[in-house]
C-alpha cells in the first residue's frame, strides 16, 4: 500500500513531519510518538506492534515477525550460512521473533544473536555504538559454543534487524567491525519495521558497506524535526541514570542471546498451564493477561504469552525499559522503578493500567533480590504492588526453557 501521505504531529520539545512513501500497514496502526529525555534525539517513535512502550496482542507480535521473515526469504537467497542479529534493546524481541520465523519458513543453518550493553567477562566480543540512543556503548559477543562461534566467524550473510532504521549508521560500525572477523561475508539485509533513510542515506550505506545490501521494512518514509524555542522544551529529570556498573553479569543472565541461539527455543506445555494457578478464581472476568518482559530480555515474554493465548486465554505483552520519556502524545502513564540486573539504574514501564487485566505476570532472566531501602521502588516491589506473578526464565540444553512461577 502507498500511502504518500504527510502527517504533522505536535509534541513536547517540538514539530515531527513523517512522509510516508510505501507502507503495508497504516503508519497510526504501525507507529505512535513521544518525547524522549535525550538530547541527542528529543523524540520516540513508539511502536503499537513491537510490544515494549506500548501493549500488543502476542498474534499481532507474530504476524510482524511472519511478514519480515517471509520478505527477508524472498529478497534474498540466505542459503545455508547466515547469521541474524537483534539490536538491544528495543529490537532483541523482534530480531529472535524474525529469526524463528524464518527458521519456520525453512531457514536452514543459521545462527541468532542480540548486541547487548551487559558486561560478560572472559568473553571475546565487537564493539561499536549508537551515538542517538540515551546508553550508547554496544556489545556483540562471540558465541561459545565451537560450532555456533564457527558459524559466527563464516557466515556469508548479515541479516540486521531493529524496529527503527533513521540512517543506518549504528549498522555501518557493527558491518565495520564484523568484516574484521569475517572477510568472507557475501550480503547484507536490513530489515526493520519503518525505515525512514532517505535515498541518500541507502546509497552511502551501501557504498560503505562495499557488499550487497537489500533493504526490508513494513513501512518506509523519512522524517523532519523541528525542535521548539528553548522556553518551550520540556524540564529535564537529571536524577535518572541510564548507564550500569560495568560490572559482569555473565551469572545473572540466563537468556541465551548474548551468546547465541542455533535453533528456536521451545516452551514446556505442562510448565505453563502451571500458571493457571496463579489466576483469580473468577470464571467471568474476561480481562486480559499482562505478560512482562524485562529490558533486553522480552523474548520469554512474548514466546510465554503466544502459548497462552493459543491456549484461548486473552493475552497482552509489553516489556519494561531502561529507555526515559515525558508523559504526553502516545505515553499515557509511566512507573519509574529500579532496574532488576543489579545495577541500580532506573527502569521504566508506560502505557500500564494494572486494572485493566486479570493477572500481571513478569517474566524476566535474573534472580530476585529484596527491596533495598524504602526510597526507590524495586522490582520486586513492582511485581508486588501489581499483586504479580514472578515468572523467572531458565533454559535446559535440549533447547526446552521453563518458568519457575510464584508470587512475592
Amino acid at each position: 500500500m502507498n500511502e504518500f501521505k504527510t502527517w504533522a504531529v505536535s509534541l513536547l520539545d517540538g514539530e515531527l513531519k513523517i512522509t510516508v512513501k510505501k507502507s503495508r500497514i497504516p503508519l497510526r496502526r504501525l507507529l505512535g510518538f513521544a518525547s524522549r529525555q535525550n538530547s541527542k534525539r528529543s523524540f520516540l517513535f513508539v511502536s503499537k506492534i513491537l510490544g515494549k512502550h506500548y501493549p500488543v496482542r502476542p498474534r499481532l507480535m507474530a504476524w510482524s515477525y511472519r511478514s519480515l521473515a517471509r520478505r527477508i526469504l524472498q529478497r534474498q537467497n540466505i542459503g545455508q550460512s547466515s547469521l541474524w542479529i537483534g539490536m538491544a534493546e528495543t529490537a532483541t524481541g523482534l530480531g529472535y521473533g524474525v529469526y524463528e520465523s524464518a527458521r519456520a519458513s525453512g531457514l536452514g543453518q543459521s545462527l541468532f544473536l542480540q548486541t547487548t550493553r551487559y558486561q560478560l567477562s572472559g568473553c571475546q566480543r565487537l564493539e561499536f555504538i549508537e551515538a542517538h540512543s540515551h546508553a550508547t556503548d554496544f556489545f556483540l559477543y562471540w558465541p561459545e559454543d565451537p560450532l555456533d562461534r564457527e558459524l559466527f566467524l563464516t557466515a556469508q550473510h548479515l541479516v540486521l534487524i531493529d524496529d527503527e532504521i533513521s540512517t543506518g549508521s549504528t549498522f555501518l560500525r557493527l558491518i565495520d567491525q564484523y568484516r574484521k572477523i569475517n572477510p568472507q561475508l557475501k550480503t547484507v539485509v536490513v530489515a526493520s519495521l519503518v525505515n525512514f533513510a532517505s535515498e541518500a542515506d541507502k546509497c552511502g550505506f551501501e557504498r560503505s558497506a562495499t557488499i550487497p545490501v537489500r533493504w526490508v521494512s513494513l513501512l518506509e518514509g523519512q522524517w523532519q524535526f523541528q525542535p521548539a524555542a528553548a522556553d518551550r522544551m520540556p524540564a529535564r529529570d537529571d536524577s535518572i541514570r541510564v548507564i550500569g556498573d560495568d560490572t559482569c553479569k555473565k551469572a545473572i543472565l540466563s537468556w541465551p542471546g548474548r551468546l547465541g541461539i542455533s535453533h528456536p527455543i521451545t516452551l514446556d506445555p505442562a510448565n505453563v498451564a502451571a500458571l493457571l494457578a496463579f489466576l483469580p478464581p473468577v470464571p467471568t472476568d474476561h480481562r486480559p493477561l499482562l505478560i512482562l518482559g524485562t529490558g533486553e530480555c522480552n523474548p520469554p515474554a512474548y514466546l510465554l504469552g503466544r502459548q497462552l493465548e493459543r491456549s484461548g486465554l486473552p493475552v497482552i505483552v509489553q516489556a519494561t525499559t531502561r529507555s526515559p520519556i515525558h508523559l504526553g502524545a502516545d505515553i499515557a502513564s509511566k512507573i519509574r522503578f529500579t532496574d532488576n540486573y543489579q545495577d541500580g539504574i532506573d527502569n521504566f514501564l508506560y502505557n500500564i493500567d494494572p486494572a485493566a487485566f486479570r493477572l500481571i505476570v513478569f517474566c524476566h532472566e535474573t534472580p530476585l533480590l529484596d527491596e533495598a531501602d524504602d526510597v526507590a521502588l524495586s522490582f520486586i516491589g513492582l511485581i508486588k504492588q501489581f499483586n504479580g506473578v514472578s515468572a523467572w526464565f531458565s533454559l535446559h540444553k535440549n533447547r526446552y526453557a521453563e518458568f519457575s512461577f510464584h508470587r512475592p
